[in-house]
């Protein structure tokens, strides 16, 4: 089926300029990443956008316009290497009635309107990140290369002195065997999408994530806009986890103290309000993709 709606034109100079300015905008993150990679050296806090979420550094590089917009020039044929784009009068296109796993997109979309309408939560206070070296031995805490802040016996205080209200199931699942049952909330992989909320930081990274799965039909700008906003995100997060990267350049927010659980709330609350244009622009891309026609 051929779309009906009347895409957007470029001219080879102006999707060029685009493409060259998403690239330098996105290796001033992937160059470092590789750098790293190649020296054999872990970083705790920025590998995680990259090892996670599994998108590689030259996927996140390439540039994509996104559906309804027909690039023009000889160039343009680059892109007719990926199967989701075609060739017509005038130029190329995403071929929007290519795409795949229709379902898994209205699953999105669901998610995404969901997170939108259910109200944020803010009293979490970082503590998953500590849920998940509850009770652990330093040879099983996961960034080991690291020290904590606390000694286990205490750090378990802590973490048995707070209600632990983790809504998201993807950092739950990481909860040692000892903290899950401290949890208010038991969210599983079936339920998952009935306890997002936009108060959680990693709800809001994960927009990375539903992005990235879409691509090539997500604007490469919107990957970006969306991997710039998990990257301050995920900074956070570990500023308040139990971890010491102060030689990082990374304070802690000490979320063991009324003032560090205040400073964490307000970083929430910027978090949920910069999230929304962002995952009002993930629900409008899966509305187009799944418009008939």
């Amino acid at each position: 089926m051929i779309s009906t709606v009347q895409p957007a034109i470029l001219a080879e100079p102006e999707w060029q300029a685009r493409q060259r300015a998403h690239e330098a905008r996105v290796r001033a993150w992937t160059d470092p990443h590789q750098a790293r990679a190649a020296r054999g050296e872990k970083h705790p806090v920025h590998d995680f956008l990259f090892e996670y979420y599994r998108f590689r550094p030259a996927w996140l590089r390439r540039w994509h316009p996104g559906p309804d917009v027909m690039l023009q020039g000889a160039a343009a044929r680059e892109f007719l290497r990926w199967s989701e784009y075609h060739e017509l009068d005038g130029g190329v296109v995403l071929n929007v009635a290519a795409l795949p796993r229709r379902e898994s997109v209205a699953w999105m979309l669901a998610l995404l309107r969901a997170t939108v309408e259910r109200p944020p939560l803010f009293a979490c206070y970082g503590l998953h990140e500590w849920a998940m070296v509850y009770r652990q031995t330093p040879d099983e805490v996961r960034h080991n290369a690291w020290p904590l802040r606390f000694a286990p016996d205490e750090l378990a205080r802590i973490v048995e002195a707070q209600p632990v209200r983790c809504s998201h199931f993807d950092a739950f699942r990481f909860f040692t065997a000892p903290a899950r049952p401290l949890n208010k909330l038991q969210p599983e992989r079936a339920t998952a999408a009935q306890f997002e909320q936009r108060g959680c930081l990693h709800a809001n990274m994960d927009l990375y994530k539903w992005a990235f799965k879409l691509a090539p039909f997500t604007p490469s700008e919107l990957i970006a806009d969306c991997f710039a906003l998990a990257r301050h995100i995920r900074e956070v997060d570990m500023r308040a986890s139990p971890y010491d990267l102060e030689k990082l350049g990374f304070p802690p927010i000490r979320i063991e103290t009324p003032e560090g659980r205040a400073e964490y709330e307000r970083h929430q609350r910027d978090f949920a309000e910069r999230s929304q244009p962002l995952r009002a622009r993930l629900v409008a891309l899966c509305e187009r993709l799944l418009a008939p026609g």
